[in-house]
């Protein structure tokens, strides 16, 4: 006996609800491509033109809206729950039914399911998903599916992953590069003394405010690398993170070396470096990239004022930890937007750059990374001219090929094997992108352990979270 579940038609249903639909004369095609319910609901458009053949335009329309309905309604089902007092075993073991006339054509579930519930089918936030006891949340999410916007392809793909890690080491090296020609490209300060500047002109010089700006860089840097560590998508967070900071400092390249602007303080003495061989610049290079380009490693640079690498590093840092982490971590967010305002304010107080070179930084990293999630985060947004797409973007077309949604934060412990969070009990929460995901915990042998290791690394973080607060509060 077939399932009601959409995703478990076979193509005989498939065929019947055509018919239902009064589509039917298209049978023939779906048969012969082997269209089930699964492959029923990754239809898209262009599949229905292209690959079957559909040339009247109402049709297809009508066909995608009809799918459409079928792929809304499909969110009702996963596998058959088991039965409880609350649940109607046939709701999800009978065969499909259609009728004319009816939204969709087909059944939803039974008034008697537990999925019937409208708190069920509407978690919106952790603390819509906490208002229910831990039996009731369990039995509501036992049959749940994640809902449409939730990638359901997470697979690490680790050779994308290095590759992602490559290219970031490559770009960083090139900046090393650049750097060396432009220190010794910078203007003569007696010449070109320090441009106006709206911030520099009304802030006083603040000598060891530079060295705080890099003390949080490091802070957040090992927040974000806590983060990672438990993150249960690691890979596919760390390859976002060097493709998206490769990109943003291979502009920085081209921008600081394409003009050089003078000095913005007095105290900088930025005079060539004596050697204009090639061995002694490649030289230079490597002391910048195994420094980091950070003053507190001893790297000293000038002229790579357009624009600030350090703000791109805060900023970066700072959208990654808020992104790739619960939005009930409020404390954690918190802290980490102060420290990157925090860290801006140190650069413009050492006078080291420009306020227009921090505000570019902040405004393209920002950007970059916005427009980056919103095309991963919202498949149709790509999908509807895949080929423009991979011309216009042709490395997120490559790392994101196989990513059909948000990336769930959901954790797991590297090192024991055992998963923080699994599939078995959903709870629903409210991913940072404003879109429903869901987050599990087992209910398995292994409950108790697994609810010591969630709340140890919960404490863990919050325990870094204020521990970054008592730095800034510090500072």
């Amino acid at each position: 006996m077939t399932s009601s579940n959409p995703e478990l038609w076979t193509n005989e249903d498939v065929g019947r609800w055509l018919e239902a639909q009064g589509l039917g004369q298209y049978k023939h095609g779906f048969t012969r491509h082997k269209i089930n319910g699964e492959a029923l609901l990754l239809l898209t458009e262009k599949d229905l033109k292209e690959e079957l053949n559909i040339k009247i335009l109402g049709d297809v329309k009508r066909l995608f809206a009809a799918i459409a309905r079928v792929r809304h309604l499909s969110t009702y089902w996963d596998s058959p729950p088991p039965p409880t007092s609350h649940t109607s075993t046939h709701s999800t073991t009978s065969p499909p039914t259609f009728q004319n006339h009816h939204h969709n054509n087909l059944h939803p579930p039974s008034s008697h399911s537990s999925f019937s519930h409208p708190r069920a089918r509407n978690y919106s936030s952790d603390s819509q998903a906490s208002d229910l006891p831990d039996q009731r949340r369990s039995s509501v999410g036992a049959g749940l599916r994640r809902p449409s916007g939730v990638a359901t392809q997470l697979k690490p793909e680790y050779l994308k992953t290095a590759i992602s890690f490559l290219y970031m080491l490559l770009v960083t090296w090139i900046t090393a590069i650049v750097m060396v020609f432009v220190h010794d490209r910078v203007p003569d300060k007696e010449r070109h003394p320090p441009l106006p500047d709206i911030f520099l002109d009304n802030v006083p010089h603040i000598p060891w405010a530079f060295h705080l700006c890099e003390i949080t860089i490091l802070v957040l840097t090992i927040t974000w690398m806590c983060i990672l560590f438990i993150h249960k998508h690691r890979s596919i967070a760390i390859r976002r993170f060097c493709a998206l900071s490769g990109s943003v400092f291979l502009l920085r390249c081209a921008t600081m070396f394409i003009t050089s602007l003078s000095v913005p303080g007095t105290h900088l003495d930025c005079a060539p470096r004596q050697g204009s061989d090639l061995n002694t610049k490649v030289g230079q290079a490597w002391i910048i990239w195994c420094g980091g380009g950070l003053s507190i490693k001893g790297v000293r640079t000038c002229g790579d004022y357009m624009f600030s690498g350090h703000t791109t590093a805060l900023t970066l840092l700072n959208f990654f930890i808020t992104e790739y982490t619960p939005r009930r971590m409020y404390y954690l967010h918190i802290a980490s937007w102060v420290l990157n305002t925090f860290g801006i304010f140190f650069i413009l107080a050492a006078h080291e750059h420009y306020s227009i070179d921090v505000f570019i930084a902040f405004y393209i990293t920002s950007r970059m990374f916005l427009y980056y999630h919103s095309l991963a985060n919202n498949r149709a947004l790509h999908q509807r001219d895949s080929f423009r797409t991979k011309i216009w973007f042709p490395m997120f077309s490559y790392f994101e090929a196989h990513i059909d949604g948000i990336v769930p934060n959901e954790y797991s412990n590297p090192l024991s094997g055992e998963k923080l969070l699994t599939k078995k009990t959903v709870y629903t929460i409210k991913a940072n992108t404003a879109t429903h995901y869901k987050v599990t915990h087992t209910t398995s042998l292994l409950v108790m352990s697994a609810r010591k290791q969630v709340l140890t690394m919960k404490h863990m973080l919050e325990f870094l979270s204020f521990f970054v607060s008592g730095i800034n509060v510090q500072i």
